[in-house]
């Protein structure tokens, strides 16, 4: 019999809200090929003359106007998902982040170090397709795997955007906020560079080249991030039953120059407000974890762009972080080798 263990892995925070460690932590993140999809010397010249001298400052100060006592949001609420899902579950459970702490290559040899695992369930909290966030995470523990001469065998956990389970957690998670009184929703999706969807077309004839690409079937749409984000929200409505006048996608957290998936959720924000719409709830699908990007670019500043272009409210839907029927989905795929596997 296999003895598994799972290891659960987000994209990862600064160790402290300051300069510092903020720009530790970015030159870590933006030097990742499959984040920058540059060569390296052009994406060090970027990250070191463009990026480097100003934003870590910045990003510090945003830090620091959601932080815990007990440390980094994503960190500690992390934290508490594992927990959680340790209790419902006999397999040792390992949480991981992509960059900063804890490593992926601490938690593998930490979780190696116990009696008899054969296998590890590696399960990146990303439930949509990207280079820049799944394949990083799997091809880091492959390193270390390689590195460490680890013998164990390592089953990925593929993207869940549609899965049943993901589904029914995220609009029972809505629910209380979808009761009250409301005028529009946005699903806010974190933004990613259209250059990185069109790589991955072979063909060059599909991803972006109409308006209704991601409507038509593809093969390529098992690595479409656009596709899939439309897939969920999709299933997300279909399920409550909202007319479309009554919500929109729109994807945030740009970063330079390149053109970027659209609109931006800022800009959205705007034109509901200017439009007469006067309550708007905002929710996340692409974090499964509240962070900067949901709890400081959401719930602080896009609110206060909502409310100087008009609007009256703006309220974020919390993240799944350790929902219960978010739990029961990650046990069950973790106790059947999910629905989504790959070896």
């Amino acid at each position: 019999m296999t003895n598994r263990a799972v290891l659960l892995i987000n994209l990862g925070s600064p160790d402290q809200p300051d300069t510092k460690s903020v720009r530790r932590y970015l030159n870590q993140f933006l030097m990742d090929p499959y984040v920058i999809q540059l060569p390296w010397l052009l994406r060090r010249l970027i990250v070191s003359l463009f990026v480097l001298p100003s934003r870590p400052k910045a990003s510090a100060k945003a830090y620091k106007s959601v932080w815990l006592a007990e440390g980094s949001p994503l960190i500690v609420l992390s934290n508490q998902l594992k927990r959680a899902l340790q209790l419902k579950v006999t397999m040792p459970v390992g949480m991981a982040m992509r960059y900063g702490h804890p490593s992926i290559e601490s938690q593998l040899l930490e979780l190696t170090k116990q009696d008899d695992i054969s296998e590890i369930l590696l399960l990146p909290l990303y439930p949509h397709y990207a280079q820049s966030t799944v394949t990083t995470s799997i091809k880091q523990a492959h390193s270390v795997i390689k590195k460490h001469q680890l013998d164990i065998k390592l089953t990925t956990i593929s993207p869940f955007y549609n899965d049943p389970d993901y589904i029914n957690a995220l609009v029972d998670s809505a629910k209380p906020y979808l009761e009250q009184d409301f005028d529009h929703i946005v699903f806010s999706y974190h933004g990613l560079p259209e250059s990185h969807i069109t790589k991955l077309d072979e063909s060059g004839t599909h991803c972006l080249q109409s308006e209704s690409c991601c409507q038509q079937q593809n093969k390529v749409h098992s690595h479409c991030y656009r596709h899939q984000v439309l897939q969920t929200t999709q299933c997300f409505i279909d399920k409550i039953g909202l007319p479309a006048e009554r919500y929109s996608i729109a994807f945030q957290s740009r970063l330079g120059r390149a053109k970027w998936l659209g609109p931006n959720t800022e800009d959205r924000l705007r034109e509901l407000a200017v439009s007469g719409v006067k309550n708007v709830l905002v929710i996340c699908p692409a974090f499964v974890t509240d962070c900067l990007e949901t709890l400081e670019e959401i719930a602080l500043r896009g609110q206060e762009v909502f409310i100087e272009a008009g609007g009256d409210s703006l309220t974020l839907i919390p993240c799944l972080n350790s929902q219960p029927k978010w739990i029961d989905a990650l046990a069950s795929w973790c106790q059947n080798n999910g629905l989504h596997s790959t070896q």
